[in-house]
């Protein structure tokens, strides 16, 4: 048996009021389904999805020079140079594709090993200043001779240890502690 409410003492049905709340109830859920359809199902619950489309860009400097001459400096300009700075590496070495890696981040035995270079030989292991041939390809190509290798000390190893620093011609430093599984660039 269905029982049925009494209409409104005002006459009106109760009819829209049930469809007016269905109505809403729709678009509230075809809202959270759109959000989450467009930020996806992967995105982390509690970020939000921003849409830029129609978001006025930010005004962007002018790069032609300026009419008026008393606005010209010889003063440095506060754009970043092409250059990366000596005192912050950037991530990635641009002219080999490894990792960069300060030399004050590895074992005090690598900057040992540095000075080692800069003073030159005698070294204390034989195959120090040995070319280095590069077989896996790890560090730019150059011709044969152009890498030497040198042994950066592991304290308690019994032997010269897996980590060396190898030097490019042009002074270039890598880094390696996995015998030649892997290198980094040296950043001084």
């Amino acid at each position: 048996m269905v029982s049925r409410l009494p209409p409104p003492e005002d006459g009106s049905s109760a009819r829209p009021q049930r469809t007016t709340s269905a109505i809403v109830l729709g678009l509230v859920l075809a809202v959270t389904v759109g959000f989450w359809w467009f930020s996806g199902p992967d995105a982390d619950p509690g970020s939000t999805a921003v849409d830029t489309s129609s978001s006025t860009p930010a005004a962007v400097p002018s790069e032609e020079p300026s009419e008026d001459p008393s606005t010209d400096t010889d003063e440095p300009s506060a754009e970043p140079s092409a250059e990366p700075s000596s005192t912050t590496p950037p991530s990635i070495d641009p002219e080999s594709g490894l990792p960069t890696v300060y030399l004050l981040d590895l074992p005090p035995e690598a900057a040992e090993t540095v000075e080692l270079i800069d003073r030159g030989p005698p070294y204390p292991y034989d195959k120090d200043g040995s070319t280095f041939g590069n077989y896996e390809g790890f560090l730019p190509d150059h011709e044969r001779g152009y890498y030497q290798e040198f042994t950066v000390e592991t304290p308690g190893s019994y032997d010269r240890g897996a980590r060396r620093i190898v030097e490019g011609a042009e002074g270039e430093l890598y880094w390696t502690d996995d015998h030649y599984a892997s290198f980094s660039r040296i950043w001084l």
